[in-house]
């Protein structure tokens, strides 16, 4: 069972969760109907394994790294909201299907036996031991000229696809008992 916990009682080591266990970035694309409800496009998730957790502008905030030829990119930029959704172990098979793997052409969710839960909207893996529910609050594509180091920017880069960096308010965190700080 999960439970709601700041963001700063997170026990989890940020280096392992993200570079080792991975996470699924989960969105979705909203539209307000005519009668002022809500109503969520088809939901996409993909592995990531880059990213991290900190304070930026005085709030929690989580980054992530897209490259632009990934579908969920593409839903990211029309949403206000996702979710990270880290999951145990024995989830590894379901993580690399995501990881490669485009939702443009099917329903991931299904192939990967993963089911979709939503939170006000924002779709999370109702698998996981920890979801970090995230508001997008800034986007910039990383700048090949920002590199201070040109062998980084030449090893990740080789087909010029940079990644854009969205910045986002960690809104909430569910997280499994064991990974609470005591």
């Amino acid at each position: 069972m999960l439970k709601t916990i700041r963001p700063e009682a997170l026990a989890d080591n940020p280096f392992k969760m993200i570079g080792k266990d991975w996470m699924l970035v989960t969105a979705c694309t909203t539209k307000e109907s005519e009668d002022g409800s809500i109503i969520t496009g088809r939901p996409n998730t993909m592995t990531a394994s880059w990213g991290g957790v900190g304070i930026m502008w005085n709030k929690p905030v989580a980054t992530i790294y897209l490259r632009p030829s990934r579908y969920t990119k593409e839903i990211i930029d029309q949403s206000e909201t996702f979710s990270l959704s880290v999951l145990p172990e024995k989830f590894r098979t379901a993580l690399d299907y995501c990881g490669s793997h485009s939702g443009r052409d099917e329903d991931k969710f299904q192939k990967a036996k993963l089911d979709v839960e939503y939170m006000n909207n924002t779709p999370w893996i109702k698998q996981a031991r920890v979801v970090l529910f995230c508001r997008k609050i800034y986007a910039q594509e990383i700048d090949p000229y920002g590199f201070a180091d040109e062998k980084v920017c030449n090893q990740n880069y080789k087909k010029d696809d940079f990644h854009t960096m969205y910045i986002a308010e960690i809104t909430k965190v569910l997280v499994e008992s064991r990974d609470i700080k005591k």
